[in-house]
This record gives structure tokens, C-alpha cells and sequence, in this order.
């Protein structure tokens, strides 16, 4: 089994507590900017699209998504 990569979703609008459990196993940061980041492990690439059909039906703008390095 794989380890899960790191990743870092972008959005343009910042998200209230009450979406933490959705966006499991991510975890929301809002940025001064006004802008959300949701970051945190990612299994494999059905769970990324997952995350990101969520963001997408809750009519949220996608600004970028970054797998980050590993630190192995």
C-alpha cells in the first residue's frame, strides 16, 4: 500500500469551521488574503477528485492544487 502524499488545495473563498469534517482528512486555513487553503494527506488520486467535486459543488473557486514535496 502507498504512503499518502501531501497536498495543498487553494480556493478563493475562506471557509467556516463547520466545513472541517467535510473536507476530512484536509485541514482549513484561511489566509488574510481571503483565500482558504485545505491541506493534508491524500491517498490516491480518487480521493483528490473527491475533494475536489466537493469544492466544486459547493460552488467554490478553485484556485490551484499542489502536491508538495515529500520528506522522506
Amino acid at each position: 500500500m502507498n504512503r499518502p502524499t501531501l497536498y495543498q488545495i487553494r480556493i478563493k473563498e475562506q471557509l467556516d469551521e463547520q466545513w472541517a469534517e467535510w473536507f476530512l482528512p484536509l485541514v482549513i486555513h484561511n489566509e488574510p488574503t481571503g483565500d482558504a487553503t485545505l491541506t493534508g494527506p491524500i491517498q490516491d488520486q480518487a480521493e483528490l477528485f473527491g475533494l475536489l467535486i466537493k469544492a466544486h459543488n459547493l460552488n467554490l473557486t478553485l484556485v490551484s492544487v499542489n502536491r508538495m514535496a515529500d520528506r522522506s
